[in-house]
């Protein structure tokens, strides 16, 4: 297995013929090289989202779509640009850590540790390699379920990623299994996973439990200017899954990703999901009760600097009886950041006894920042209970106020004030993830709080 020792293809663009290099470079099946070709398809038909954040200025010609692995590095440590450099610094990673965060080849101690945890799940009868492994290895599994849940023709950057997928991982938990510590795609840095069109296929087989634990929060440092991902978690009857993921892309990278869940009979997922850097960026997870009494609970967080717009926000599609849901969506601006909410809640007619709560509140740190919310509600079934409140806040000056009057400096009163509008987010994350977000949060909003 290669990391992400990786050199671009001289050609830019897509065309029908790069789609078959990939497939061929792989040495893929024949059924995937089809449905990369239908997926190829699709993208061409399907209209440029005019909704969300401005697309205008992404030139898909110009994007290589395809990185070739090779064995020696091509960037050195000196191209990666100085604000990385000093995030890693701040947030106190490693030297190591902090060469393959930016895409430097470099050997991880923890390499060890990975494989005698691989070793004890795979004698479990647990699967976890990249997805580009599992096509190889368990053909059968992935055609059954690639492309269920997500498929081909959702939208115009899923059919995208369908067509041109690389990386990303594969993880079948058999039934009755529970995975105790977080499945961490490794951990946090095995580079293969997260490439520019990663796929992630999740299937959690009946009574199982799992963590999946992806990403990191100090910056990915990409050279490429779209990073357009798909996630599908399959959770069988009375199966436990939760998925954590932490993204923060360098400035210059549009994040357009597509994931989605689809819940059996008493199974449940948990969604936690952080959102900072990139320029610009849509993500909506999406979960879809589909068994009586699934149940699902969505926590996101998106972080708007200068020159960011954070689209982001959760879907739930109630169809069992007696489904339960539950997202709640923090955002904090500053600098003339802009987050927007889109979520959207719908009750099947076959939903009898669903119930819904969407909660949604924003920290504005400055008055050139900007916050909306667009929430959707479509209820088929007069039975459901649904409810959607959304606050809007700046620095609550009451709070500053007391907080000087017991000494309290200025920018230390702030911090704490945004420590505490996070804190329900943070609490959700391991130990380690915990403190390096909460140190992240607060480099981010020092241009606003002085």
């Amino acid at each position: 297995m290669h990391h992400n020792n990786s050199s671009c293809t001289h050609e830019r663009g897509i065309s029908r013929a790069i789609v078959e290099q990939i497939s061929s470079y792989k040495n893929e099946p024949e059924w995937m090289r089809v449905w990369r070709l239908a997926a190829y398809d699709a993208f061409l038909s399907a209209p440029m989202p005019t909704w969300g954040v401005d697309l205008s200025s992404l030139d898909l010609s110009q994007i290589c779509f395809y990185c070739k692995p090779f064995d020696t590095q091509v960037r050195s440590w000196d191209d990666v640009p100085s604000y990385i450099k000093d995030t890693f610094d701040k947030l106190g990673i490693p030297q190591a850590e902090q060469q393959t965060l930016a895409g430097v080849s470099a050997q991880f101690e923890s390499e060890i540790i990975y494989k005698n945890l691989k070793a004890s799940w795979e004698s479990q009868g647990v699967i976890f390699c990249s997805l580009d492994e599992a096509v190889a290895n368990y053909s059968e599994i992935v055609r059954q379920y690639i492309g269920s849940i997500v498929p081909i023709n959702d939208n115009k950057f899923a059919s995208l990623n369908s067509a041109v997928w690389s990386g990303g991982s594969f993880i079948y938990v058999p039934k009755g299994v529970s995975i105790e510590l977080p499945i961490q795609a490794y951990f946090r840095m095995h580079a293969e996973r997260m490439g520019q069109f990663e796929r992630t296929l999740i299937i959690a087989d009946q009574g199982c439990s799992l963590h999946y634990l992806e990403g990191c929060s100090a910056p990915l440092y990409s050279t490429q200017s779209l990073h357009s991902a798909v996630v599908e978690i399959i959770v069988f009857d009375k199966a436990h899954v939760r998925y954590t993921t932490i993204q923060n892309w360098s400035k210059n990278v549009y994040n357009l990703v597509t994931k989605r869940a689809f819940v059996h009979a008493n199974a449940h997922i948990e969604w936690i999901d952080g959102n900072f850097g990139s320029c610009a960026t849509m993500k909506y997870p999406c979960m879809i009760l589909h068994g009586d009494q699934a149940k699902g609970f969505m926590m996101s967080l998106a972080v708007a600097g200068c020159n960011q717009h954070q689209h982001t926000g959760g879907k739930v599609i109630h169809r069992g009886t007696n489904t339960c849901a539950a997202i709640v969506s923090k955002a904090l601006c500053s600098s003339g950041g802009i987050a927007a909410y889109a979520g959207s809640i719908i009750v099947e007619p076959s939903a009898y006894g669903a119930r819904a709560h969407i909660q949604c509140d924003t920290l504005m740190l400055d008055e050139s920042s900007r916050s909306t919310s667009c929430p959707s509600i479509n209820v088929g079934n007069p039975d459901a209970e649904v409810g959607h409140e959304a606050s809007v806040s700046s620095f609550d000056q009451h709070q500053l106020f007391y907080l000087a009057s017991r000494g309290i400096g200025s920018s230390v009163a702030r911090a704490l004030l945004i420590n505490g509008f996070v804190g329900s987010f943070v609490q959700e994350l391991p130990m380690e993830y915990a403190i390096e977000l909460n140190r992240l949060i607060m480099l981010e909003m020092d241009q606003s709080i002085g």
